[in-house]
């Protein structure tokens, strides 16, 4: 490897680290997030939720399986959209796995992800840890010909996350359905033959993975786009409703969302929010969202169930949470943050309502938050009882 650097990345304050680039050439400007996870890289950059955003991987050993069309996360065309950059320490490694169908180089190539490696990334981290995450440009040449100063720049004339609504550059733009379940190792991703319940999915950037637990507890989704009505909604006559993950200010978002799920709570139908969805329901509730200095990103974060009085260990990726002293009456906290006692869940008193701040469906990460699923289910089960 040439020892000329190839590869940058500018912060906003100036900062540039001066690296080896990968994948994708050119400049692409975002938020620069850190992730703890040691595995699910390809699952982690196909989530839609880092639209517009830069993952910076804290664990040094990156690209070992390959990449494969089995662990991407978009539920859509529209949701490729996901990371602009990746910030890795050590050069991506060969594949070591039967999986493997591409090298990690080539497939954010094609994905036009712009990859860096040969930096500091603990110093990295430590700066987004103690001064937030910065607006920030990637920038890949294999001639070595980077400009720093542009860099710079561009990280800053970059308009940034808050006040943004990129759930819209996200979203399906058409109906569909979805019966694909989980994978197993003996038979791949299975089907779902028979339904048991009518899911009515609001996609804001769905993860796949969400869609195949829905299908693992008996339920067919529809997925429909992030600015369907209301009314449309119901007359699909759902058993529930889901609020999907995805990516940006959820204020933004809630603009024109927000009237649409206050009317979903009108009426009744059970509805599970997940990350922005989670948020975006607390918005209609009444409450507040903020900014967070930091964000989560990563699959070993504790969060303590105040249902059950249970840790789990949860995946996660936000950079807004919802304002816990904003929460109006009857809406109460049902999970919490062991990291920072920030909110990681709501239900409302007397209404089939849950929602989480971290991704019961994990891909990557542990699976101790796939009960939610069950939970809901058995709200649709006692709504179609009565």
């Amino acid at each position: 490897m040439t020892t000329k650097p190839t590869g940058a990345i500018a912060l906003e304050d100036g900062t540039i680290f001066w690296g080896h680039g990968h994948g994708a050439t050119g400049v692409a400007a975002g938020e620069l997030c850190f992730n703890t996870a040691m595995t699910g890289y390809q699952e982690i950059l196909t989530d839609p939720s880092y639209a517009e955003q830069i993952v910076l991987f804290t664990f040094p050993h990156i690209g070992n399986v390959g990449a494969n069309a089995d662990d991407q996360e978009e539920s859509s065309a529209q949701g490729a959209a996901g990371a602009r950059g990746a910030v890795f320490k050590a050069p991506p490694t060969l594949p070591a796995s039967w999986r493997a169908a591409d090298t990690l180089d080539a497939w954010l190539k094609k994905r036009g992800v712009i990859g860096l490696s040969g930096i500091d990334t603990r110093a990295l981290t430590r700066r987004i840890r103690e001064l937030g995450m910065p607006k920030s440009a990637i920038a890949f040449d294999p001639a070595g010909k980077l400009d720093g100063a542009a860099l710079v720049k561009a990280a800053r004339d970059w308009k940034g996350v808050e006040n943004a609504d990129l759930a819209i550059n996200v979203t399906s733009g058409q109906r569909f359905d979805s019966t694909d379940g989980l994978w197993s190792l003996d038979k791949g991703f299975h089907h779902l033959d028979k339904a048991k319940f009518h899911v009515v999915l609001m996609d804001f950037g769905v993860k796949k993975n969400i869609l195949r637990n829905l299908s693992a507890v008996g339920a067919k989704v529809t997925i429909v786009p992030a600015k369907t009505k209301a009314e449309d909604i119901l007359a699909l006559k759902p058993d529930g409703v889901v609020l999907s993950n995805g990516p940006g200010d959820p204020a933004a978002t809630a603009v024109y969302a927000g009237p649409e799920i206050k009317k979903l709570i009108a009426n009744g139908v059970p509805i599970l929010g997940i990350c922005l969805g989670h948020q975006m329901l607390a918005l209609a509730l009444g409450a507040k969202t903020k900014k967070m200095p930091q964000g989560h990103h990563g699959a070993n974060h504790p969060v303590k169930d105040f249902t059950t009085g249970k840790v789990e260990i949860v995946s996660m990726n936000h950079g807004f949470t919802v304002d816990v002293d904003t929460l109006p009456s009857g809406v109460t906290e049902s999970h919490k943050s062991l990291f920072d006692g920030t909110n990681c869940g709501l239900s409302v008193a007397g209404k089939p309502i849950i929602s989480v701040q971290h991704h019961p469906e994990a891909s990557p990460g542990p699976q101790d938050s796939f009960y939610l699923f069950e939970r809901f289910a058995k709200m649709m089960g006692e709504r179609k009882a009565s």
